[in-house]
């Protein structure tokens, strides 16, 4: 199993109108190409500009497989224009990571 832990920081003041923008526009068609989301998760501490969301994937090429078919779906271009021109998000981190043999994961 292979893990897509990606970490968004946003503009103060600017998280509920990017997690209602995502929601209307970016998170059906994700979740079409990607199936349901391991953990979809807002920061209470810390920085609290931030959210997280983790999508897993059999393997690497399960998850080139299923980001070619989102980057080829019309809902997602049109959010991704959406999601630029509003200009919330400061930046964006992911990181592939695999768990620990001594702690799988069960779907």
């Amino acid at each position: 199993m292979l893990l897509d832990h990606r970490t968004y920081t946003v503009r103060v003041g600017t998280l509920r109108k990017q997690l209602a923008l995502y929601e209307k526009h970016g998170f059906a068609p994700q979740k079409r190409h990607f199936g349901e989301p391991l953990a979809w998760l807002v920061s209470e501490t810390g920085d609290v500009n931030t959210y997280v969301h983790i999508w897993a994937y059999n393997d690497t090429a399960h998850r080139a497989q299923c980001r070619a078919a989102l980057m080829k779906d019309p809902e997602w271009l049109a959010y991704l224009e959406l999601n630029a021109e509003a200009g919330y998000l400061i930046k964006q981190e992911s990181k592939l990571m695999s768990p620990a043999p001594f702690a799988p994961i069960k779907r």
